[in-house]
């Protein structure tokens, strides 16, 4: 099994090298919000902890992560999406072990955009009231250990978005592995493939002209055909490793993201876990870079510069379970920055220590 699952590493990097980034593709694939990670805790320090990350959380980053979580996990963040915008995201979760090895997942991400005025070519200054659009993911997600250091995982992903008269759904799913070393585990692997799914295509009434013809006065209806594109598919190359402080814990973390459809990243992220007995605190900061990102008329990107955040976790009951509020903060200077807080719940929690 071992032996199996390290060929599948080798043979997903290799693979890696065909889905670099590609500057004529940039721009050409749809449904980009696959790309954004909703959660607090992962997001605090760039999305560096691919290799690192365990719990609901891990569906976002590895999926293979999952297979770490506590008996049953809860978790909810709401996210301001660039503060100028008035873009709202929220996402929630439940995983839940199923037996000594096995766990499974379902979460949901929904985008509110805000209401936007109603126009036509008659009325182009609006007067017709609003419409709303919106975007809603689902995922489902199974993970499992393989053994104490080699983690596997699938996520399916269901996805929805349209205006008021038109929309598009489709599939995809991710799938990662995950592997641990060291003398006390503090050396982590990962990598995941993320977004892979068929095209997706846009239908509605939206579509429809309406015509008259000036001599019959016959009214006919014209349906368009409209253009199928692509999801935003990609391969998340991650690595981690803890350093021991006295009783607490610094982990420096980076992960490659080879993109199909943009420019390649590098992210890079700490986390300094410090566990007081009744309170852990922990805190965290990154960064994510591609090329041109720190200019203005360069970048590709909506996010630049460092992001940071810092999570409470608390004990209660009497079976180890934990409550956690988590916040994180992402710089995006051209459209404002971005803040999500959350709170997890950790019910019948193991003995191994969260991350």
């Amino acid at each position: 099994m071992k032996l199996k699952l390290t060929l599948l590493t080798v043979a997903a990097f290799l693979g890696s090298v065909s889905l670099a980034g590609n500057e004529d593709r940039i721009g050409a694939a749809g449904s980009t919000q696959l790309l954004i990670n909703p959660w607090a805790r992962s997001s605090a320090w760039g999305s560096a902890g691919g290799a690192h990350v365990k719990g609901l959380e891990a569906i976002q980053l590895n999926v293979a992560g999952l297979a770490l979580a506590d008996k049953t996990e809860i978790g909810f963040t709401n996210t301001t999406w660039m503060q100028s915008t008035g873009i709202k995201i929220n996402s929630v979760g439940l995983a839940q072990r199923v037996g000594e090895s096995n766990v499974i997942a379902i979460s949901m991400m929904n985008t509110n955009y805000g209401d936007i005025p109603i126009t036509t070519t008659e009325l182009p200054e609006g007067g017709l009231g609003t419409f709303s659009p919106s975007s809603l993911l689902l995922s489902l997600a199974y993970a499992r250990e393989f053994s104490t250091s080699i983690t596997g995982g699938l996520n399916i992903k269901i996805l929805s978005e349209g205006i008021a008269n038109a929309r598009s759904t489709g599939f995809a799913f991710d799938a990662g592995v995950r592997y641990v070393t060291g003398e006390r585990d503090q050396i982590k692997i990962g990598l995941a493939l993320k977004n892979v799914g068929p095209p997706m295509t846009y239908k509605g009434d939206g579509f429809a002209i309406e015509t008259v013809n000036p001599f019959t006065e016959i009214a006919t209806t014209t349906e368009q055909r409209t253009a199928n594109f692509e999801l935003p598919s990609l391969i998340n190359i991650s690595g981690a490793y803890d350093f021991m402080i006295k009783e607490n814990i610094l982990t420096l973390a980076g992960t490659f993201t080879s993109n199909s459809f943009q420019r390649d990243q590098f992210r890079a992220g700490a986390e300094y876990n410090l566990d007081f007995k009744k309170v852990v605190v922990i805190l965290r900061a990154g960064i994510a870079y591609e090329k041109g990102i720190f200019s203005e008329t360069e970048t590709l990107s909506a996010l630049s510069g460092p992001t940071a955040g810092v999570s409470l976790d608390l004990p209660f009951g009497k079976n180890g379970s934990t409550m956690g509020i988590d916040y994180s903060f992402r710089t995006a200077p051209v459209l404002g920055s971005i803040h999500g807080i959350g709170i997890r719940l950790n019910l019948g929690r193991d003995a191994e220590e969260e991350e």
